[in-house]
């Protein structure tokens, strides 16, 4: 009886053993569960979980891998947005709001500037694609979202704003101060320029937003209305958008059924685009001039390309910067979303124009002081002193045509001389010392400056083109 009950306890042992054993094997299954097709990925992501000590939750590791899987394309347009990101880009895009008007991107965990809107505070203040953001009001960005940042650079309307950058093309940091304003996102404005008895329609388009085509009608049509003679596109500093809006633009200005673009995809395969519209091309016999410069990208060179191929307009102004891909937005189950360059774009001579831009017919480079950022530094700087507030003044002063010698940021003689005539001329007080009133006034003057049309000299050269043929 006794070895009965024994062979019946070692027994009931290896069955708790067995059941012990399979519930062990199907927690450890569940926890090597795959989060991918991909062997290696699963891996990886098990190791962390399990060993990493800085590891992370499972949401912020999925999302590392797509940022990593984005950045593998070596393509600064392609890049992954989370849900934060996404509805903070959307909000962005808005028809207005409160801002500076800069489109931001990461890269590598860096905002870059992608672009300053035209005539946005960010514009006026110097700040240049390629830009790195560093800090915002003295707060470094380490450990920043874009959601982060949108926030840090919202605000009340009026209000100030201190922003540092890197500039790699200068190798070296850039203090930037600038004011809140509303953003409104009309993309397109127009006005009337009257010179030798002719009507010059000059037409700014910011940015190729949703609606850009709609208004570039709108506005078009009210200077065809006017009796316009000549036509001037302003996209210096437009930084791109939608292609359907090129197309509706281009279909006012070439006939129907002409080829404006290519699109190219992954396998090398072309498809045609052509201007198409339901009415007539109303601006196709008006002569035009299309302004470009360095910063006129994607959308912008599509125009360019389009007028320049089709010997419709002369391009003036600066080689546009080069941008030769077409971006799709993807949205993906976690809320965030994937922007990737799917397509090349060619010109209507099938030229790939990417990192090489689109040549000016005319290159015409402006002056120096048009070309001057406007700051808002403060402080008082007297002979001996050194900075880059000092460096800003005298190039300023250089370009308005006073002797400086040196340009380096150190206050020496020449420089007081310069500061001290200057006060004399702009009727401030007089004496010897820089400081927040001198700096008000000059940022006043070179604003003033870059708004009167005589001094741009890029337009001017435009409507002198124009004139000159239709003198002809």
């Amino acid at each position: 009886m006794r070895k009965s009950r024994i062979f019946l306890y070692v027994f009931l042992f290896i069955i708790l053993l067995g059941v012990v054993y399979f519930w062990m094997g199907k927690s450890s299954t569940k926890q090597q569960e795959a989060i991918s097709n991909s062997l290696v990925i699963d891996e990886a992501f098990q190791l962390i979980k399990q060993e990493a000590v800085f590891s992370k939750n499972d949401k912020q590791i999925v999302e590392g891998a797509i940022r990593g899987m984005a950045q593998a394309l070596e393509d600064p347009h392609s890049t992954y947005l989370t849900e934060e990101e996404a509805t903070a880009h959307d909000a962005s895009l808005a028809e207005e709001r409160v801002g500076i008007g800069a489109e931001i991107a990461i890269s590598d965990g860096k905002f870059i500037v992608v672009a300053p809107l035209k005539d946005s505070p960010a514009f006026k203040a110097g700040l240049k694609p390629q830009d790195e953001i560093v800090r915002v009001n003295g707060e470094r960005l380490n450990g920043k979202t874009l959601s982060d940042l949108v926030k840090m650079l919202s605000g009340e309307k009026g209000t100030s704003l201190k922003m540092t950058v890197y500039r790699s093309s200068e190798e070296r940091h850039v203090e930037l101060h600038m004011k809140r304003e509303t953003i409104a996102m009309h993309s397109v404005s127009s006005e009337v320029y009257e010179v030798d008895g002719y009507s010059i329609g000059i037409v700014a388009i910011s940015i190729f937003g949703e609606k850009t085509g709609e208004e570039w009608k709108t506005q078009t049509k009210a200077l065809v209305d006017r009796g316009i003679d000549g036509l001037l596109i302003d996209v210096r500093g437009n930084p791109g958008g939608y292609l359907f809006s090129v197309s509706t633009i281009v279909s006012t200005l070439l006939e129907n059924g002409k080829t404006f673009a290519y699109m190219q995809d992954p396998n090398g395969v072309l498809e045609m685009l052509n201007t198409e519209s339901k009415e007539k091309p109303y601006l196709n016999k008006i002569p035009a001039v299309l302004l470009q410069n360095g910063n006129s990208a994607s959308a912008s060179e599509v125009l360019a390309g389009a007028l320049k191929d089709n010997r419709r307009a002369m391009i003036v102004g600066e080689t546009s910067y080069g941008k030769g891909t077409v971006q799709e937005t993807h949205p993906l189950s976690n809320g965030g979303k994937l922007k990737i360059s799917t397509h090349k774009w060619l010109t209507p001579k099938q030229e790939w124009i990417h990192h090489k831009g689109i040549q000016a017919d005319l290159k015409v480079e402006p002056n120096e002081l048009y070309t001057m950022d406007v700051k808002y530094p403060h402080g008082e700087f007297r002979v001996g002193d050194y900075g880059e507030e000092i460096k800003y003044v005298q190039n300023i002063l250089a370009a308005l045509g006073y002797n400086i010698v040196r340009r380096d940021g150190y206050f020496d003689e020449d420089t007081m001389k310069a500061v001290e005539k200057y006060r004399e001329e702009s009727k401030l007080e007089s004496n010897k010392e820089i400081d927040d009133v001198f700096f008000q006034s000059l940022s006043k003057k070179i604003s003033d400056y870059k708004d009167r049309k005589e001094n741009d000299k890029q337009l001017q050269m435009g409507i002198s083109y124009l004139i000159h043929g239709l003198k002809k």
